[in-house]
């Protein structure tokens, strides 16, 4: 066993030094004032912790943290799993749905974010959304402009931007499960639903454990959609954690 630890020490340095060497150092700087300029240490030295649990701000950030979170598992975690299935039944073309899927992994976050606020959730008929519901005569709805709109379309927005990572990593994982077990379940009787839910779920089980796990990471981590789409407004229905935190240090 030497030997294995020895071939892992310098792993372990790197990742003692660049991922643990920062949280400990953030641990360091929320015990003090400082401009990372000037620093000196804070009297006492929680007083950090009592201002941030004392801000009704920040309670509101983990609500509205948490409610993204949860929309996001419902709507997004499951959609990714549905095109993948789809698309692996289609049997010409597939090439070209896998690259339709990716490609809005590719635009810069930032441009997709601009690209949905001024042309997807423009308030005004222009808006891409509000033609098409003025279409069936249903009047323009202001989508980032009301409390109770405004999460919900940047959880459409987060959903579009994200699943085709997702949608990649479940066609690999559709593409390793033995054809042998769909032709049994089709001796068997079992229709298109029946194999998704007896045989499909079932050979996916790791990855969507390991997909469920990266959702809750990077839902809880949600800052540049909030940022620039909302500014975290309207009256703070959108701020989350993240952008609280950008505004306590550049604001």
């Amino acid at each position: 066993g030497l030997a294995n630890l020895l071939f892992l020490l310098p792993l372990l340095a790197i990742f003692g030094v660049f991922s643990w060497g920062p949280i400990v150092e953030s641990f360091v700087i929320s015990l003090q004032h400082t401009n990372f300029v000037v620093t000196s240490w804070a009297d006492p030295l929680w007083s950090n912790f009592t201002f941030v649990f004392n801000d009704p701000t920040f309670w509101l950030a983990v609500r509205n943290t948490g409610y993204f979170a949860l929309l996001a598992l419902i709507f997004g975690y499951p959609l990714p799993l549905i095109l993948a299935v789809l698309m692996r039944e289609v049997k010409r073309y597939r090439a070209v749905f896998s690259v339709l899927a990716y490609l809005p992994v590719v635009v810069l976050p930032v441009v997709s974010a601009e690209l949905w606020k001024t042309v997807f959730f423009d308030a005004g008929k222009s808006g891409v959304f509000n033609t098409i519901l003025g279409w069936v005569g249903i009047p323009p709805q202001p989508w980032i402009q009301t409390v109770g709109s405004a999460m919900p379309s940047i959880v459409l927005e987060a959903t579009w931007a994200a699943a085709g990572g997702t949608i990649i990593i479940y066609l690999a994982a559709l593409t390793n499960v033995p054809a042998e077990l769909y032709d049994a379940a089709e001796v068997d009787g079992a229709g298109i639903w029946q194999k998704l839910w007896h045989v499909t779920l079932p050979q996916l089980r790791g990855i969507m454990l390991v997909t469920f796990i990266l959702q809750i990471i990077g839902t809880s981590q949600i800052f540049l959609e909030p940022y620039l789409i909302t500014q975290g407004g309207p009256v703070q229905s959108t701020t989350t954690i993240m952008l609280l935190i950008f505004q306590y240090v550049f604001q």
